[in-house]
């Protein structure tokens, strides 16, 4: 088995059993089957997606507004007994686990989108949202909500983890598409951070601290969004180079000489095959960029064209363009599904999905001293990136039994972050903390840093009730 031996040990004491069952009795006299303690649904809102073990909370609650939330977190709050906010589960380094068990409160249900002010570009929806119904919903106003994990996340989990994904080169990432947030603090109040306004100067910058706070701080209960207006021309395409440093190379290249790209994704050769494989698409098995162009279509074509120039000073090419939306559609959902794609290169294998982030600068080198670790470690790992910032995914396909390859596993992961921090980047540039790399934190910060983070914590959540466990030990 994969060692658990990494998975952190609880922070406080656990409640105990008296207290649990206030907080039961409370919201079944309120709620009554909304509040469930089935094994399997406890079981369901743990992680499911990392190797840390699942650890399910002591009963869901399934909220369906702020004021239930904030009756909930009160009452929790009163009984010292912990809270874990729960959106879509697909985050990977064990953000759900309730280590300590407490109350797990889904707010799936708190799925409305409230105000869209398309003169402002702006929305307001609640976290339950997903990034695709969201999308639906803004298209026939023309426009599009870009942060897109690949994933169909809820928007207040993208908002907790500070999520990132394809767009990210050019429409940044969840922290920089955050106007404001309602937020229910760890004693049940609620606070709003941030207002509609696109700039301010008045005061502490409360909605970043809670964008990527990954539930520790609060549970968000609204965001207000920036949107975009869809483009005009789309246009997609994958591009074959015949190395990883050519192709990064290519994205960098670009990234300096501004073009403005609006997706420019990575897949080393592996990662391609088990594209095909899972996908059935069939492009060439060598190291491919795919990319997307958004603009007017003299623009679209233009950046092509510059790009296709750049390609080929790098031995890069040709490209193969899907213009059509079914198409684009398609060669997106291939990349998307990498992570599954992946774990069908070894049935009956897992698939660890972790991420690392260096200067752009950097990333050739990166990447190429990882598929050397990945070789020399007797590993099936497939790698792709969100190059365009510098971001790349490792996804080792392991037998979870077989406690050599385990362990040849542990050492490379400690490697990849050890090389990234070298380079001058970070453990995580968009999965999160959670509970699997907490222990990177001392690495990447130092004291000081890291004494600020537990003070912030201390001061909004002294009894540390909100997600225990998770980012930082205190």
């Amino acid at each position: 088995m994969i060692p658990s031996s990494d998975t952190p040990a609880p922070p406080r004491p656990r409640p105990e059993a008296a207290a649990i069952a206030a907080v039961r009795e409370g919201l079944e006299a309120r709620f009554g089957n909304r509040l469930t303690t089935s094994l399997a649904v406890r079981e369901q809102h743990a992680n499911t997606l990392s190797w840390a073990a699942n650890q399910p909370p002591d009963m869901v609650f399934f909220a369906h507004d702020v004021d239930e939330v904030a009756a909930a977190v009160t009452l929790c709050a009163r009984h010292g007994v912990p809270v874990i906010p729960y959106g879509a589960g697909s985050s990977f380094e064990g953000h759900t686990n309730a280590p300590l068990g407490g109350l797990c409160i889904d707010v799936a249900a708190m799925d409305k989108v409230l105000a869209v002010h398309a003169e402002d570009l702006d929305c307001v929806v609640q976290p339950g949202v997903t990034r695709k119904r969201l999308n639906e919903h803004l298209r026939d106003a023309g426009l599009f909500f870009p942060i897109d994990p690949g994933a169909d996340a809820s928007i207040g989990g993208m908002t907790s983890t500070r999520a990132s994904g394809t767009n990210a080169v050019r429409y940044g990432t969840m922290k920089d598409n955050v106007l404001a947030l309602q937020v229910v603090l760890p004693d049940g109040r609620v606070a709003r951070t941030g207002t509609r306004a696109r700039k301010s100067s008045a005061g502490y910058d409360l909605t970043r601290l809670m964008v990527g706070a990954e539930g520790t701080l609060g549970v968000i209960t609204e965001i207000t969004l920036k949107l975009q207006g869809i483009p005009e021309a789309i246009s997609a395409a994958t591009c074959p180079f015949p190395t990883v440093r050519a192709a990064c190379d290519a994205t960098i290249l670009a990234i300096q000489s501004g073009l403005p790209v609006a997706r420019i994704e990575l897949a080393d050769a592996a990662q391609v095959q088990a594209i095909n494989l899972y996908s059935k698409l069939g492009l060439p098995e060598t190291p491919m960029l795919f990319m997307e162009f958004h603009g007017t279509e003299d623009g679209v074509r233009e950046q092509a064209l510059r790009f296709g120039e750049i390609a080929a000073e790098l031995g890069g090419g040709p490209f193969e363009w899907a213009t059509a939306p079914e198409h684009r559609t398609q060669l997106w959902q291939a990349r998307h599904d990498a992570y599954w794609a992946a774990m069908a290169l070894r049935p009956g294998a897992r698939t660890l999905a972790t991420d690392v982030c260096v200067p752009l600068s950097r990333l050739a080198e990166c990447v190429e001293e990882t598929q050397r670790d990945i070789a020399e470690s007797g590993l099936v790992a497939p790698i792709v990136g969100h190059v365009g910032d510098g971001n790349f995914h490792v996804c080792p396909v392991v037998d979870p039994d077989d406690a050599d390859e385990a362990r040849r596993l542990q050492g490379f992961l400690e490697r990849l972050v050890d090389r990234a921090l070298a380079m001058e980047g970070t453990c995580t540039g968009e999965h999160g903390v959670g509970q699997s790399k907490m222990k990177y934190m001392e690495r990447e910060h130092d004291a000081a840093s890291l004494d600020m983070m537990r003070a912030v914590k201390r001061a909004l959540d002294p009894a540390n009730i909100m997600n225990p466990g998770k980012i930082i030990r205190l």
